[in-house]
């Protein structure tokens, strides 16, 4: 079995990211037994200026999509493949939109505990702020989570009051930016190759394979 590593390069408050994420797991559930797959989420700011109190959602959104039936119209579809994937998208429990940096902060953190710890950070991020209208600006709502996913709350309190690793996720943001990731998700298969967007599970299915074949036949004219 091909081992096969997938950086996914995301925004906590991207709904395209979640639906990418649940489209994902169901690809590596297609593969399994074929590849292998190891996953870790890369951080990306959609709004890197946004100010640390997040601003009106309704109103940042009506803005960015030109106006509040573009921002309706677009709700309504999302909420639609939202619940193709297991999704309960609750677009108007959503109040702010808020500054992720310090989100993708504790996705750094999860990341160092171990994979599986990152994805219930991941996931619970997802949630909370797509579903449960929750802020994940707040530092106590990722506390809260952080405990939930078996990190140590009192470890990671003491992290963001130190401020440790702000540059480091943003120099990572920039490297991504460097690296022509303009959109997000971004799936990187092996540091090799790029699916951008929330691809169907096919799709993704067959990139996972497709890269796999390939480890095993260039292992293979090696040997």
């Amino acid at each position: 079995m091909e081992n096969v590593t997938i950086d996914v390069v995301s925004d906590v408050v991207c709904p395209w990211c979640y639906l990418g994420k649940k489209r994902l797991e169901k690809a590596i559930d297609a593969v399994a037994g074929d590849v292998n797959v190891n996953v870790t989420f890369r951080p990306y700011q959609l709004n890197p200026d946004l100010p640390a109190a997040g601003l009106d959602h309704k109103k940042h959104l009506a803005e960015k999509l030109g106006g509040s039936e573009a921002v309706d119209r677009a709700h309504g579809m999302l909420t639609n493949l939202g619940h193709e994937d297991g999704i309960d998208f609750n677009f108007d429990a959503i109040a702010l939109s808020p500054n992720t940096l310090d989100a993708h902060r504790l996705l750094r953190w999860a990341m160092i505990e171990g994979p599986d710890v990152q994805s219930r950070v991941s996931q619970a991020l997802f949630k909370a702020y797509f579903e449960d209208g929750k802020n994940v600006g707040d530092r106590n709502v990722l506390l809260d989570i952080a405990g939930a996913a078996g990190m140590d709350r009192a470890v990671v309190c003491a992290l963001f009051s130190a401020n440790a690793d702000i540059e480091s996720v943003k120099q990572e943001i920039g490297m991504a930016r460097e690296m022509g990731v303009t959109g997000v998700p971004c799936f990187i298969i092996d540091n090799k190759y790029a699916v951008m967007g929330a691809q169907t599970v096919d799709v993704l299915a067959s990139a996972l394979r497709e890269v796999a074949a390939l480890k095993k036949a260039e292992a293979a004219a090696e040997a």
